[in-house]
């Protein structure tokens, strides 16, 4: 409906057929979209019973028009009722308005939901930094990182993705096969392609994210830059996915604590609980989101000739994914603000697996000339238990400088992090 009348009054501002308009018509116009549910319930029942001498239309869109002439013939508007979807097909109006409550979902509630877990996790990145951490390469015990620079990780990866989010939606309004046929035969003398861009211009004023014209379409829009925004949807899912599973794992392994709330329980045979439900939550609703994303992406660009109606089906359940995907995104914001860092428990971690620091002290004989330090480390620690001393003894017998021995005594696995503080820190 709001395409409608802003069709309306476009015509009217290029003074194509409709004659210029009161500004309390325009107020008339500008206000019909805003229907309440029991004048919602009136198009429906257009469409599948009839009203008030309205034959049922079977048709959506087509019921929208009708109920817009009803309207106008009881004001003074009654005159230009019939420029209302003038030269129009469905499509027009439906690409249209999918655009503008696509936009509005991604402007007001996908992309703010997004940037308070990326706020999270840069602010996770700067408060530990520092704080070192054993990493794991294929689930064994590798070179140390920190938490803060973990979370880095996944903020840099996320924030990548969200500003594909804000790239153009394409729309058309070039009529029933996207050539202005009806247009050109009614009013030849209108630059009809130069009146849908401006009409799809004035829709983004006050929006971020804009709507553009396809000048290039059958009786459909193509849905390219659908599929474009459900994928980049999906990769976004993907690393929240990846984050969450992580952040289960940091908790069964005691590194992450949980803040218990007053009167929650964790289990209900089992006093001592605290699941991770949060992040839990989250992954199984991800999952779902992006199923139906991976759906849109697949069927939605591809339709038989100029167009079949199996995009319509689909288009109406935008609205199933986005909500689980904003479920799973309160689920992770919820438990990512629950968390906390245990420190000790991390660094205990860390310290069990002093064999981590032989990477460092190979590489260094690297470049200390000493011949074959790979293989030779390997004899001492693969597969075996070792300790600081063992390395301290390792070193002890070396041909090298006793600076550098000096150098690899000081190794440690919590100060082996490389640049991982300045990485998370982005300095």
């Amino acid at each position: 409906m709001t395409v409608e009348c802003e069709y309306l009054l476009a015509l009217s501002e290029a003074g194509i057929g409709v004659r210029k308009l009161t500004k309390e018509e325009i107020a008339i116009l500008q206000q019909l979209p805003h229907t309440s549910l029991e004048e919602a319930a009136i198009v429906k029942k257009i469409e599948k019973e009839g009203y008030d001498g309205i034959p049922a239309t079977n048709h959506d869109v087509k019921a929208v028009e009708y109920f817009i002439k009803k309207k106008l013939a009881g004001t003074s508007l009654k005159d230009i009722s019939e420029w209302t979807h003038f030269a129009l097909t469905s499509e027009d109006v439906n690409s249209t308005a999918y655009g503008i409550a696509l936009r509005s979902a991604l402007q007001s509630v996908i992309l703010p939901a997004l940037t308070e877990i990326q706020s999270t996790l840069l602010a996770l990145a700067k408060e530990h930094a520092g704080t070192p951490m054993l990493a794991r390469t294929h689930g064994q015990p590798a070179s140390p990182t920190t938490f803060g620079k973990e979370m880095r990780v996944f903020e840099k990866r996320l924030e990548r993705q969200m500003k594909e989010l804000s790239r153009p939606i394409l729309v058309k309004f070039g009529g029933a096969t996207g050539n202005y046929n009806a247009h050109v035969a009614a009013m030849p003398e209108v630059d009809w392609q130069e009146f849908a861009g401006n009409f799809v211009a004035r829709l983004n004023v006050g929006y971020k994210i804009p709507l553009e014209l396809n000048a290039y379409t059958t009786q459909i829009e193509p849905h390219d830059t659908y599929a474009e925004l459900f994928d980049t949807m999906r990769r976004i899912n993907t690393i929240l996915l990846d984050l969450s599973q992580d952040l289960w794992r940091y908790i069964s392994d005691g590194w992450l604590a949980q803040k218990t709330k007053e009167g929650e329980v964790g289990s209900s045979a089992m006093p001592h609980k605290v699941n991770p439900i949060d992040f839990e939550n989250a992954e199984g609703n991800l999952g779902v989101a992006s199923a139906l994303y991976e759906h849109f992406s697949r069927k939605l660009p591809v339709s038989r000739l100029q167009r079949d109606l199996s995009d319509s089906t689909v288009l109406r359940v935008f609205g199933t994914a986005f909500a689980h995907a904003l479920v799973s995104y309160t689920a992770l914001a919820r438990g990512l603000k629950k968390i906390s860092v245990a420190k000790e428990k991390m660094l205990e971690a860390l310290q069990a697996h002093p064999e981590v620091i032989s990477e460092a002290i190979q590489t260094v004989l690297r470049r200390e000339g000493v011949e074959v330090p790979y293989e030779k480390l390997k004899e001492l620690t693969r597969g075996k238990d070792v300790s600081l001393d063992d390395f301290a003894k390792f070193i002890d017998d070396l041909s090298i400088d006793n600076k550098v021995k000096e150098q690899l005594k000081k190794l440690r696995p919590e100060n082996y992090i490389g640049l991982a503080l300045e990485i998370a820190e982005g300095t």
